[in-house]
């Protein structure tokens, strides 16, 4: 008997491994440089959420979900941060009354390579290579996620996915900025930081990974923003207001969320190469603790 459509499954989470390694037991798939998306479809309405269930609004997404033949569907998937009108699903947790969180991953894909998926919906095939992490490395991929195949779809961060990464990434929450320099637009980097129980930590500053445009999109939303002294309770390096008579630094409300990556953490606790990679629109500031 069919069950009733639920309203929200949380979604299964990899846990982060330093380790390489290969074997027939695991399946392998590219990490994505983006954020995860839910697919819910009954009927003609699609909904599609986050990771913690914030409403996200794409209807190129919606409408190409919606056309699926199938009255109800979960899905699970990210979106590029490069592509953000591109879906990569990679799993199905709900098929027409189905529960299908129960079933071992190698019958989840096998359902859901049963799904007609056309752009802007790309299903997320295994890699076969001997090593594919150096391939992600080879190719400039975030990382690669390994999978038991006998793994049950979890509604918890799980040792039975694995995420490999090949450079460091997480989210920081902007506590501040400074003034170009130059020719360059908008604003010099971005200061950021993250929270360590009541303290918001400063972790370094941003300057690469960014386009005019949104040099200038952040420049108008900081603005509005400023306020006169500096959000951050700890860390060191922390530029000043002022160089002479020059205004240099500039802080904010801790309220804009992003994703960055980078080498690896400095001796004095810093962001080493570190790189915009996005806005964060589905996880609150005081969520963003050092991963």
């Amino acid at each position: 008997m069919p069950k009733s459509f639920p309203d929200w499954i949380q979604p299964m989470a990899a846990t982060l491994t330093q380790e390489r390694f290969n074997g027939s037991e695991w399946i392998f798939e590219r990490k994505f440089d983006g954020i995860r998306l839910l697919a819910y479809k009954k009927g003609s309405r699609v909904e599609l959420f986050s990771r913690n269930r914030l409403p996200q609004t794409i209807p190129v997404l919606a409408h190409a979900i919606a056309k699926l033949p199938h009255q109800e569907l979960i899905l699970d998937g990210e979106i590029d941060w490069h592509g953000p009108s591109a879906y990569h699903v990679f799993d199905i947790m709900w098929l027409d009354g189905r529960d299908l969180t129960s079933l071992p991953l190698e019958e989840r894909r096998a359902l859901l390579r049963q799904l007609p998926l056309a752009a802007p919906l790309h299903r997320v095939t295994a890699l076969h290579d001997e090593a594919p992490w150096e391939r992600a490395q080879k190719h400039g991929w975030e990382g690669v996620i390994a999978k038991r195949r006998d793994s049950v779809y979890e509604q918890r961060r799980s040792p039975n996915w694995l995420k490999m990464k090949c450079e460091l990434a997480q989210e920081f929450v902007v506590g501040g900025f400074t003034e170009p320099r130059g020719k360059r637009a908008g604003l010099g980097a971005l200061l950021v930081g993250y929270y360590e129980s009541d303290d918001f930590v400063f972790a370094g500053k941003i300057g690469t990974g960014f386009n005019t445009k949104m040099l200038l999109d952040l420049r108008a939303q900081l603005d509005r923003l400023e306020i006169d002294k500096p959000p951050f309770t700890k860390g060191v390096g922390l530029p000043r207001s002022k160089v002479g008579n020059s205004l240099r630094a500039h802080w904010v409300r801790p309220e804009i969320v992003v994703q960055v990556g980078f080498i690896q953490w400095t001796k004095h606790n810093k962001l080493r190469h570190p790189r915009l990679l996005g806005i964060r629109n589905d996880k609150h500031p005081r969520e963003v603790v050092r991963e």
